[in-house]
């Protein structure tokens, strides 16, 4: 049996036409998904805390020769997801792409001042409060919004794929119940063939959890490096290709799914070769 391919390979990819919304597109994965999707053809909106941050994604973009718009916005207040979203249906059109991105880090691992006996109310309803609630919210809005052919693409862990002691307890809790929240949404919204997708990054150089730096100590790096088969941490670039397979023609029978891009740390069942 013959399969026929793609007339063009590239069409794959195009999200031309899209209006792709990202949540924590200030910086780090988001900033890099919604460069990606500008690139390819989408119309993007940054979502951010940061008005300032926002602006400087929307102007990059835009100088890059891209279509770009943003709000400022934090997810983790209850309501805001909705009340943006009807903003960006009057002012810039109906999403066709929603990533729910936002994310923060939740305070420190056990191996540091993050003790489960030591966690505190404040740091855990942080946490739940923008990576459970504000990626609920937001999966809530795009499902109201979205129309068949609609994608959704939910940004989880490594961390929430199995248990993790450099980071935090809300950390791990909230980005493991996440992974099953897409699978419940992905089996609802199938039929009016909408696709959820969740996607599992391990450690990046780059990224700005909450207000964090983005750079990262050389010894963290290392440490961070010895958990991974590859040897080393991924770059934003590495995130990129993964984030627009996932919302892209070329995933069009995935949904459901939970893709790891973590450089073989998922497959290690031990602490080393």
């Amino acid at each position: 049996m013959s399969i026929t391919p793609a007339a063009d390979v590239s069409a794959l990819w195009d999200l031309t036409g899209d209006i792709a919304v990202v949540t924590g597109a200030s910086s780090g994965i988001g900033q890099a998904a919604a460069e990606i999707y500008a690139a390819a053809g989408a119309t993007v909106v940054v979502l951010g805390r940061s008005e300032q941050r926002v602006a400087d994604v929307v102007a990059g973009i835009t100088a890059a020769g891209g279509a770009a718009h943003g709000y400022a916005v934090d997810v983790s207040v209850r309501g805001a997801a909705d009340a943006v979203f009807a903003r960006i249906a009057a002012e810039v059109g109906r999403p066709t792409v929603v990533v729910a991105n936002a994310g923060i880090a939740g305070g420190a691992s056990y191996r540091g001042d993050g003790r489960i006996a030591d966690y505190t109310d404040e740091e855990w309803d942080e946490v739940v409060a923008t990576n459970l609630h504000g990626t609920f919210e937001t999966v809530r809005a795009a499902a109201r919004v979205l129309e068949t052919g609609g994608r959704i693409l939910v940004t989880s862990s490594t961390a929430g794929m199995r248990t993790d002691p450099m980071v935090s307890y809300g950390y791990v809790a909230t980005k493991a119940a996440i992974l099953n929240l897409v699978r419940q949404v992905a089996l609802e919204l199938a039929p009016r063939g909408i696709r959820v997708n969740a996607i599992a990054p391990g450690p990046f150089k780059g990224t700005r959890i909450g207000d964090g730096e983005t750079a990262i100590a050389p010894e963290a790096e290392s440490m961070w490096a010895e958990t991974i088969p590859l040897g080393r941490m991924g770059t934003m670039a590495e995130i990129q290709g993964p984030m627009l397979f996932l919302v892209s023609p070329a995933s069009s029978f995935v949904t459901g799914a939970a893709l790891a891009v973590d450089g073989g740390a998922l497959a290690l069942s031990h602490t080393g070769f």
